[in-house]
Parts: structure tokens; C-alpha cells; sequence
């Protein structure tokens, strides 16, 4: 098969869709890599290392996506991509589409392929090519919370870790999933005091065994998270639907209980965020500022660091690349129901329930 890797063109995106180690498996299984020049550089990669293990360097992003029968990236499509997707062509990426009716229209028109990393579902429920960069994201999201927080930066003036006399910073995690739990994990790490929240006990009880006893649980209600917002410095919007869009937590009233410079981080902004007022923003102006209140909402936060987010994302993707480049989608979704779950859309059709509710248009059978 033919497999072509574009360099993403979204605000600030430094990642590619594969390491050089990555392509150099597919070269073994006989395939042709077609990579757009300086694709890898930002992650650190060069056209030299790409080539030395067998990939063909193409000028522009025109010829890799003319050339090649399956597409790999990192970030769904943006408007000037949308033209350049074929009939039957596959295209592998996070789609993330129930937060874009305008990217899921373009894709049903362009009839392509569309497998969605954030859909693939292993056998016990959990998103294995999501898994990585909710690690990433979920550790990032006290990073910047934290750096958010001085006062240059319209943040509360808080050291989340304290110091001797001084009590920690408060943070308030919302959701007890990957990014929640690495999130707690981080905050718990720089010594600030962490409460968790869920609706899931289950994953309330996992957090309390795994996480030191400075990170609180508690059970996750409306009524619960507007008490808690009232004293906590930072607070994280880690709540995901699988392939849905995420259930909007804090309102845009509940603002004003906030003391003035505490910061929000939504996570799920790439799933239309979990706060009212989320708007996706950029690593080149990443905050905005709501009743006195910093909201940060990049929509790609783990392509600040995009070595790291890069190698983790080959390491997950990959079998899942060689299956569909030795078999074809059809067959190899056959034979994997994992990445069968991944199929949302099929040759103008949305084959994903989650989608079709987002938007109210129809689903079929895959």
C-alpha cells in the first residue's frame, strides 16, 4: 500500500503522524512511504532520517495526499485539507468530529475512509491510541494551570506547591479517567491539594489506592462541583464521551462563585469542552479571560511537546497502520473489532451512532 504522512498544518502542531522507526516497519511489510518534506522536523526528525529507512520525500502536501491510498496524521483535516481527500481514500487520524459539524459534512462529501484514532476500543472498554496523548494532556494540564496561576498572567498569584507556612494551591480535577487520573498525579507530585471527582465509584475507589492520600475523592453532582468550585485555585475539565460530545459541567453562571484569577483548563475542549464557556483556543494565544476567570483551551496541547507526543503516538498506532496496509480496512477491520470501532464514516456515510446524534443526521451500518 501506498501511505502517505503530510506535515500537519494546524496552529503550533509540531507532531507527524510517524517516527522514522515507525515508517521503517512498514518499508519491511513492503510498502511505499511517501513523507512531506520537513513533515517530521518539529519532533525532531529529519528528511534524512526518514530516508535512510526507505521513505520517498515528496515536495508538497498535494503530492502526498495524490499519491497515496492511506493517509496518516496526527490532527484532523483543517478547511484547506478538505479538497485534497479522495474517494476510498483512508485517512487515519484523531477526527474528533462530534465537536465539528463542517469537518464531518467535508468528510461525507470527500467519501473517503475516515478511522479515528479516539473511536478504536479494545476489549475492555479502554481507547488505546487515545490512551497516550490523554497521558500527555493530563500532565500538561497542571503544567500550564500552574504557569497560568502567576499574576502577570491575570491567575490568582498562587505556588500550587506552597511553601513552609504557606498551604498549597487547591485543584480540582473533573473526571477520574486517564487525563483526570495523570492530572492528580502531576498536581499531587508539585505537593498542591488535589480533590478528584466522578460518577464512577469504581474509579473513585482505583484513584483512592493509586494516588498518595493528599488526593481527595469525592462523587461528582451539580451541586457538589458548585461547591467546590468556590474554593479551589485550579480546575481541570477531564470528562470524555466516547466519540461524543462532553457534557457541559460548569456553566457560564457558575463563573461568578470563582474567586477572581482562578484558572480552568479544559482538556475535553477537543470533544466541545466541558464548560460552558470553552472556545477552542491556540498554543500562540492560548488563554482568554470570562468574569475575571483565565480559561485555557488549546485544542492540541500535547503538540507543545511534540518528541514525546509523537514516539508515544507511533508506539500505539503502528499495528494498527501494518493491519490496514497488509489487509486492506475491510479485512483487517474484520479481523480486529477494535479497529473496527474506529470506522465513523465509510464512502459518504456516517457509520458512528455518537456522531449522527451530535448533528441529527443519519447512521448506517458499517
Amino acid at each position: 500500500m501506498k501511505i502517505g504522512i503530510p506535515k500537519e498544518i494546524k496552529n503550533n502542531e509540531s507532531r507527524v503522524g510517524m517516527t522514522p522507526a515507525g515508517v521503517y516497519s512498514l518499508i519491511k511489510n513492503n510498502h511505499t512511504v511517501y513523507v512531506q518534506a520537513t513533515a517530521g522536523e518539529g519532533s525532531g526528525f529529519f528528511d534524512a532520517d526518514y530516508i535512510k529507512v526507505g521513505a520517498t520525500i515528496l515536495p508538497t502536501i498535494e503530492d502526498v495526499y495524490n499519491q497515496s491510498e492511506m493517509i496518516v496524521k496526527v490532527k484532523e483535516p483543517i478547511a484547506s485539507e478538505y479538497p485534497l481527500i479522495k474517494e476510498n481514500q483512508i485517512v487515519f487520524t484523531y477526527f474528533h468530529f462530534a465537536s465539528s459539524e463542517p469537518l464531518t459534512k467535508a468528510m461525507i462529501e470527500s467519501k473517503a475512509v475516515c478511522i479515528a484514532y479516539e473511536t478504536v476500543e479494545d476489549e475492555e472498554g479502554t481507547l488505546p491510541l487515545l490512551t497516550p496523548m490523554s497521558e500527555v494532556a493530563g500532565r500538561m494540564a497542571i503544567q500550564q494551570g500552574a504557569k497560568y496561576l502567576e499574576k502577570p498572567i491575570k491567575g490568582r498569584g498562587i505556588l500550587l506547591g506552597g511553601v513552609p507556612g504557606v498551604a498549597p494551591g487547591k485543584v480540582l480535577v473533573l473526571g477520574a479517567g486517564v487525563v483526570g487520573v495523570q492530572a492528580a498525579k502531576m498536581a499531587a507530585g508539585l505537593g498542591a491539594h488535589v480533590t478528584i471527582m466522578d460518577i464512577n465509584m469504581k474509579r473513585l475507589r482505583y484513584v483512592n489506592d493509586v494516588l498518595p492520600n493528599h488526593v481527595v475523592t469525592a462523587f461528582s453532582s451539580e451541586y457538589s462541583i458548585k461547591q467546590h468550585i468556590k474554593t479551589h485555585d485550579l480546575i481541570i475539565g477531564g470528562v470524555l464521551v466516547k466519540g461524543g460530545k462532553a457534557p457541559k459541567l460548569i456553566t457560564k453562571d457558575m463563573l461568578k462563585d470563582m474567586r477572581p484569577g482562578t484558572v480552568v483548563v479544559d482538556v475535553a475542549v477537543d470533544q466541545g469542552g466541558c464548560f460552558e464557556t470553552t472556545k477552542a483556543t491556540t498554543h500562540e494565544n492560548p488563554t482568554y479571560i470570562i468574569d475575571d476567570v483565565v480559561h485555557y483551551c488549546v485544542a492540541n496541547m500535547p503538540g507543545a511537546v511534540p518528541y514525546t507526543s509523537t514516539i508515544a503516538l507511533t508506539n500505539v498506532t503502528l499495528p494498527y497502520i501494518l493491519n490496514l496496509a497488509n489487509n486492506g480496512w475491510e479485512e483487517a477491520c474484520s479481523k480486529d473489532k477494535s479497529l473496527a470501532k474506529g470506522v465513523n464514516i465509510v464512502n459518504g456515510k456516517i457509520v458512528y451512532k455518537e456522531i449522527s446524534e451530535a448533528f441529527h443526521l443519519e447512521a448506517f451500518e458499517a
